[in-house]
């Protein structure tokens, strides 16, 4: 299949690689129908997640798909531009300041994560097809199940990291417009009444000489931008997590067919050689995600380590202070970048642990009934299992719930720091 559009339906390509590489003699529909299927849980809600910015792998690169880029990072120079406007300008509160910093960092980091994923677009797509290939030779009930399982994974994380930053935007949205009503009931007598917005920009758009009477209109368009700025940074997120995901059950599945490998059956050496070739490849799919997202994360856990504790720092003020819609917002955007901190330390993980157990599903099979010639490609899987492929941040940072408690300890301790630098 080419780099081209994708479509849930087998061609004829596909259905000679399959009789190439299966064993059975017979294409049935029923199977041509569980294929479909497949491939269409597995990847249909991440392309209508990422395709309408541009980024979705195995679209057809033209000038619409560039059109569409285009517009999603000017959108989101928006989110980044205004913010920063408004801390310029010295017209806001603390509060708003830490809004800004924070949209700010956000907007920053979904145009990094575009921009990154059309930069890797080959990777991406080189492991998206291979995955689509993985669904058409499948060879039996219990490796679907297998594959079904991981794609479930990868669907469940999308949902929940997409649809909870779309509920952070929500929130940010009703308390600007709460704000807004409280200010204009404390000042009745006042001819004027104080604007808050989703994006903090009150200042800019005073200085721009827009009109208090599209306040409504202006509120509309950030939240959309908002929701962008979301599908953006956690819609790609999901993305490279689900690919991810179906590599980890690839190797599972190998780490199946090394264990159950039948030493007595016919041509031992050519099908062993054939899963070390598989393993392998894995190994190549896996270096290519890894290299995608190295720079990509280094960013997002820099980010979100600062973010953190200035953002659990206003969490504790605002308890103070009894401002309920304050802590409603602060626990929502908390719960949103610990959830992508999370997401990322456990696929990470969990990827880096199913490559280093393929030498211990070999040293559990009879291996020892293998030929001579056989056994010393033994040698070959165990030396690769001694530097697994796993997520790295900047090629330095392993990317593992180790890694995970470490930034909440050390965002702890910053947020200690500064509680005692406020406090005196």
């Amino acid at each position: 299949m080419s780099r081209g559009t994708f479509v849930p339906r087998l061609c004829d390509e596909h259905i000679i690689r399959y009789r190439q590489h299966s064993d059975s003699h017979y294409f049935s529909p029923m199977a041509k129908k569980r294929w479909n299927k497949d491939i269409a849980y597995a990847m249909t809600p991440f392309k209508l997640l990422t395709w309408p910015i541009g980024v979705w792998p195995l679209q057809v690169f033209n000038v619409f798909s560039l059109i569409r880029w285009i517009m999603t990072t000017c959108c989101l120079s928006t989110v980044v531009i205004m913010p920063a406007l408004e801390i310029q300008f010295g017209c806001t509160n603390t509060d708003m300041n830490v809004d800004s910093l924070m949209l700010t960092s956000c907007g920053a980091l979904a145009m990094l994560k575009t921009i990154m994923f059309r930069v890797y677009t080959e990777q991406l797509a080189d492991n998206y097809n291979s995955a689509i290939n993985d669904y058409l030779t499948i060879e039996d009930e219990e490796k679907r199940v297998i594959m079904r399982r991981h794609a479930s994974l990868g669907r469940m994380l999308a949902c929940f990291m997409v649809c909870f930053s779309y509920f952070a935007s929500a929130i940010c949205t009703l308390i600007s417009v709460l704000t807004k009503n409280e200010d204009t009931q404390l000042n009745v007598t006042n001819v004027e009444t104080v604007e808050e917005y989703p994006i903090p920009s009150r200042c800019t758009l005073e200085y721009l000489h827009v009109p208090t009477s599209m306040a409504k209109i202006i509120r509309l368009f950030e939240f959309m931008a908002l929701i962008l700025t979301s599908t953006s940074n956690h819609g790609t997120d999901a993305l490279f997590l689900n690919i991810t995901l179906h590599v980890c059950g690839q190797v599972k599945i190998l780490k199946a067919d090394f264990n159950n490998f039948d030493t007595a059956g016919p041509r031992a050496h050519e099908r062993f050689v054939a899963l070390i070739d598989r393993h392998n490849y894995l190994l190549t799919m896996a270096s290519k995600l890894a290299e995608a997202i190295s720079i990509v994360i280094l960013i997002q856990f820099f980010i979100s380590s600062i973010l953190l504790c200035i953002i659990e720092l206003q969490l504790i003020f605002a308890l103070k202070t009894n401002n309920f819609g304050g802590v409603a917002k602060d626990i929502v955007i908390l719960t949103s970048f610990m959830t992508q901190l999370s997401s990322y330390s456990f696929v990470g993980d969990y990827l880096k642990s199913q490559i280093e157990e393929v030498g211990l599903s070999i040293y559990q099979s009879t291996w020892y009934n293998l030929p001579p010639s056989v056994m010393k490609n033994i040698v070959f899987i165990m030396m690769w299992d001694q530097s697994p492929v796993k997520l790295q941040a900047g090629n330095f940072i392993v990317v593992n719930l180790s890694t995970y408690m470490n930034i909440i300890k050390t965002s702890m301790s910053y947020l200690s720091v500064l509680r005692v630098m406020v406090d005196a």
